[in-house]
């Protein structure tokens, strides 16, 4: 990463009475993707963004985000985190462009946390997940299994952002917090590396079964419309050339989500658009105006007006139906899909399943097995989560309520 001064990021708590919002400030070169990668640290801890300004002159960048959530968040390790993200303070010669090839994230070693328990309980895997994501392992596959007498097989496999999951110490904090949560139900927890036939299963892309592309795109793949659509009111994106000598401007009204700019931003980074310019702000009514000033890798405006319009409703899509949320009968049982996009980074939304144990946990729905793998859907990556509910609770839960209730998590809107 090289230098990065510990000034590069400041947060400043509220020091007004009445006032819930945290300023998170950013300072410090620039890189095509930047704004995308700290939305997705901060949406990794739990935070939303209500409103930020950001400027840049190509080499060097200042951001300032108000964000609000979770009262006791770690906030000395997200200034860490933040500062892990931006670029060196040796970099500043020339703007660096997002390059699929060579900008990929590290690959980080593959373990498999292994757990048995003689019985289940009701919102036990979000509980199990909660912990992972405070110790800051980040969960790449689960599988769930019952047996018919009961007792529950998990297997998660996680990578440790800090790089320690190899050693002694760091295993035992990891199973000593897992037995507390899991109480006197579990009867072994194990953790080991995965074996290389396993991490390369975990990082390829394989190919989904036609019944459950239809099930999660079916209305998009037949007219373009995306099914599942999560938000109500409507998206407006409009572009215009006029307003600045060397920009165009986008302006983005549109009702507020969690994610939402990192949703904007994931969306400008995977095609190489810088933003020079811009500032949102989302107001208590869940209604979020948004304006940037963009211009291509080239430095050029976007004139095109087919490029316009592609890109246009490529935000429209994206706000629309940031993710993909389906409750389906598959046989006897009931089966819960989540589909999360895919950065060209290969990262993928934070906290998803996260929010999805937390939302069936609050209905009281229990979780039979869990499947977690990546596809190539319409040449694109998806991160597809397949959930079997047990079929006692799908009786007393209806399918429409169990859908709401995790898109309503997902969305942030409780």
């Amino acid at each position: 990463m090289g230098i990065v001064y510990e000034d590069a990021v400041v947060i400043s708590n509220p020091n007004r009475e009445g006032d819930y919002s945290t300023v998170i400030t950013v300072n410090c070169p620039d890189k095509t993707g930047l704004g995308c990668d700290l939305c997705r640290t901060i949406l990794l801890f739990g935070l939303s963004i209500c409103r930020g300004d950001v400027s840049t002159d190509g080499k060097w960048c200042y951001i300032v985000f108000w964000v609000i959530g979770r009262p006791k968040a770690r906030w000395d390790l997200l200034k860490k985190r933040l500062l892990d993200v931006c670029p060196s303070y040796l970099s500043t010669s020339d703007i660096q462009y997002y390059r699929p090839e060579n900008k990929q994230p590290l690959r980080h070693n593959l373990f498999l946390l292994k757990f048995w328990c003689s019985y289940d309980q009701k919102g036990l895997l979000h509980d199990v997940t909660e912990v992972l994501c405070e110790l800051e392992l980040t969960i790449k596959r689960v599988k769930v299994s019952t047996t018919p007498d009961g007792s529950v097989l998990d297997l998660f496999f996680v990578t440790d952002s800090r790089e320690l999951l190899h050693t002694r110490k760091r295993q035992e904090e990891t199973i000593g917090r897992l037995r507390t949560v899991l109480g006197d139900s579990v009867t072994s927890c194990d953790i080991e590396r995965a074996g290389p036939e396993v991490t390369e299963c975990s990082e390829g892309s394989c190919y989904l079964p036609p019944a459950f592309t239809e099930d999660l795109f079916g209305s998009e793949m037949h007219d373009g419309n995306p099914n599942g659509t999560l938000v109500s009111n409507p998206i407006l994106v409009s572009m215009d050339n006029s307003l600045s000598p060397s920009h165009t401007v986008v302006q983005i009204l549109c009702q507020d989500h969690k994610g939402l700019i990192y949703d904007i931003m994931r969306t400008l980074k995977d095609r190489n658009i810088q933003i020079s310019y811009g500032r949102f702000f989302a107001n208590p009514e869940r209604n979020c105006e948004v304006e940037l000033f963009i211009m291509q890798r080239d430095g050029e405006k976007i004139v095109d007006p087919n490029k316009q319009e592609a890109l246009s409703s490529l935000l429209q899509a994206e706000l629309r139906s940031p993710l993909r949320v389906a409750v389906v009968n598959r046989g006897p049982d009931t089966e819960l899909l989540v589909a999360n996009p895919v950065e060209l980074s290969r990262r993928g939304r934070p906290l998803v399943f996260y929010d999805i144990t937390l939302a069936l946990k609050i209905l009281n729905t229990q979780i039979f097995s869990v499947e977690i793998a990546r596809h190539m859907i319409r040449n694109r990556e998806w991160e597809v989560y397949r959930i079997i509910l047990d079929e006692r609770d799908c009786l007393s839960v209806p399918r429409k309520k169990i859908e709401e209730a995790v898109q309503n998590k997902l969305m942030g809107w409780e």
